[in-house]
């Protein structure tokens, strides 16, 4: 009890030293607040690209009384044109396209029922997609051109409608049963998605804050005020304190996130978060990112402790910083396949599966229960040897001034 309660007195400790330190503090609402301006700053840029589209001028040479359909098309397809009449020819239409910009002109004349071919001509700088738009229009022209065979409203509706290829096993099913299992489909991807993506946020941010014990650990050295705590504390003590702490620290990280980042999805992306975040597979996608922590804040404990400075780290330790990141080198292999050999093999190495089992979970339909309970039995013993390792390096690194330890010295540490 009495070294549960030293350890809790380090995390304390290290907790409100850094809610004390302005580059902590400012860091931890910048970071949302930096993402936020960008998001806002973008959908304000995208509104005011929306609203500043010009639309597209075009003229019509109607000789076959067309004009009003071809105006109900552009209306149903929602074409950003602004449709006029002209008696201009198409001799005399050279002249106005040198002086307009994104303007065009289009002749129905007689011959347009007979070949089915409509002249088109367009100034230089144009919308790229109305050749495309323009289109559209030949659906109302194709029924004139049908209507000028004296063709019986039957027989006009049977060539209009065309063929289509049905199958019936799905012209059973009535239109709301298939909307309403679209909607289930949407639901139960978004309740995959949804806690994957907040637990993946959770692995981050203290997996980062993680990394600020090496430093710590670190600087104590370089300071020399190691010694003076450990004359009232043990090594394990110290360690295990700081580990909670950091743990605290990252939490805190994730809290200030989520105020920022819940109401923007909920305004924006306009479906329920919350209740999507309230499932039984949240719990273990969470846990998953708290061993993972536990895992490398062991590992970044015990590297800090075997530096002297910082900023003379070796090319082993800069290595072992980069760990936590494997999972992410991987990830499109993983999600592109999430029950590939890739995926599989990511899950049963502690240095990615936390990342793998999340990105994993967060794809797959079905869960692997087999695979995940061997995942986390791997994980849990690597955490646990880890710990014990981290203890003996840092029970002697702590102490040690002057340089950095190299890897054989590392290995003697933890043999002693």
């Amino acid at each position: 009890m009495k070294k549960m309660r030293n350890s809790m007195k380090v995390a304390k400790w290290e907790i409100k030293r850094n809610l004390k330190n302005k580059t902590f503090v400012i860091g931890l609402f910048l970071t949302p607040v930096i993402f936020l301006v960008f998001f806002l700053i973008g959908n304000l840029l995208d509104g005011d690209s929306e609203n500043e589209t010009d639309s597209t001028t075009v003229f019509v040479h109607d000789q076959i009384e067309a004009f009003s359909s071809l105006q109900d098309t552009a209306d149903m397809y929602e074409l950003n044109w602004d449709l006029h009449l002209t008696d201009l020819t198409e001799d005399e239409v050279q002249n106005e396209l040198e002086n307009n910009e994104d303007t065009a002109y289009i002749f129905l004349t007689e011959s347009v029922l007979d070949d089915g071919i409509v002249p088109v001509y367009t100034t230089d700088e144009i919308d790229p997609y109305f050749s495309m738009q323009v289109q559209q229009l030949s659906e109302p022209l194709q029924g004139m051109r049908i209507a000028q065979l004296g063709l019986t409203e039957e027989e006009l509706a049977t060539i209009s409608q065309g063929v289509v290829f049905e199958d019936q096993t799905s012209v059973e099913e009535d239109a709301t049963t298939r909307e309403s299992e679209e909607e289930v489909a949407a639901g139960d991807e978004l309740e995959r998605i949804v806690p994957g993506i907040f637990a993946g946020v959770i692995l981050f941010a203290i997996v980062i804050t993680g990394m600020m014990i090496f430093q710590s650990a670190s600087l104590e050295k370089k300071d020399k005020i190691a010694e003076i705590i450990l004359s009232s504390l043990t090594p394990g003590e110290l360690m295990q304190g700081k580990i909670i702490g950091y743990f605290v620290l990252g939490m805190i990280q994730v809290v200030v996130l989520l105020l920022f980042a819940v109401p923007l999805a909920l305004w924006q992306l306009d479906m329920p978060i919350v209740e999507y975040l309230l499932v039984p597979e949240t719990l273990l996608l969470v846990g998953i990112a708290i061993l993972g922590y536990l895992l490398f804040s062991a590992i970044f404990v015990g590297l800090g402790a075997t530096m002297a400075d910082m900023s003379t780290s070796s090319n082993f330790q800069g290595m072992v910083m980069m760990l936590p990141f494997i999972s992410f080198i991987i990830a499109g292999p993983v999600i592109g396949d999430p029950s590939g050999m890739i995926a599989k093999v990511g899950t049963y190495i502690p240095f990615t599966a936390p990342g793998v089992l999340i990105m994993r979970l967060t794809t797959l339909e079905e869960w692997p229960w087999v695979e995940i309970i061997i995942a986390l039995v791997v994980l849990i013993i690597s955490i646990w040897l880890f710990m014990k390792l981290a203890g003996k390096i840092f029970k002697v690194g702590i102490l040690m001034y002057g340089k950095n330890a190299t890897p054989g010295e590392i290995w003697k540490w933890i043999r002693s």
